[in-house]
């Protein structure tokens, strides 16, 4: 019928906005909160007070604890507000579209750099917090898969350019890159030897292409 109202699937911009604030808002809280007292003496309702939000309103934003420190860790690795896939991810795809193995590096040493920055203090927190919480070490070890297979992905990646030194296979490619971009390698150099972020990209890259290229790529 021509009169009637379709209302049901409509969502105000203006609500959905607001939404995406205040989670915005909360994360940034929680954030704070787990980087100054740790994981296990910061709760909810900490973080709702500093979200200037109520508790109810963590939990239908974000979720529980557990889910909350998982989500902050997967917007460090996107750089979004939102987790993003792999396959989705901007330099992922601009690998893929890349032809040469030494190109298809610096782009993958650069995205390390951007996101060990955003992720190294986070991921410090789920290492030291993990052995206390169940459920973060569940988060750290399905992380810590999900980043091998990954690995592999890239490996194969290089290794089908043609570029790369025949003695080395997928899988010795794929531990060196995982060992070498953990946030832990990052907050040895950059943190605690005090090496510029782009001296870390710029020497990752070049690591990289000296131990895995051939001479002539």
């Amino acid at each position: 019928m021509s009169g009637e109202v379709k209302g049901r699937g409509y969502r105000s911009p203006l609500r959905a906005e607001q939404a995406a604030r205040t989670r915005r808002e909360i994360l940034d809280a929680a954030r704070a909160l787990f980087g100054a007292q740790g994981y296990a003496a910061t709760t909810v309702a900490q973080i709702a007070a500093a979200a200037v939000v109520a508790v109810d309103t963590v939990y239908a934003a974000v979720g529980t604890k557990p889910v909350l420190f998982r989500l902050l860790l997967e917007t460090a690795i996107s750089g979004t507000d939102e987790q993003v896939p792999a396959e989705e991810r901007d330099y992922v795809r601009r690998i893929r579209a890349t032809a040469g193995a030494r190109q298809k590096i610096e782009i993958y040493a650069a995205a390390m750099r951007a996101i060990s920055g955003r992720m190294a203090p986070l991921h410090l927190l789920l290492r030291d917090a993990a052995a206390q919480a169940p459920e973060l070490a569940r988060i750290r070890d399905e992380i810590a898969l999900r980043r091998a297979a990954n690995m592999r992905l890239f490996a194969q990646d290089l290794i089908d350019t043609g570029e790369v030194r025949p003695e080395l296979d997928v899988g010795e490619i794929a531990d060196i890159i995982w060992s070498m971009n953990s946030a832990e390698f990052y907050s040895l150099l950059v943190q605690e030897r005090a090496w510029p972020p782009q001296r870390y990209e710029q020497w990752l890259a070049d690591a990289w292409c000296r131990l895995f290229l051939l001479e002539s790529a």
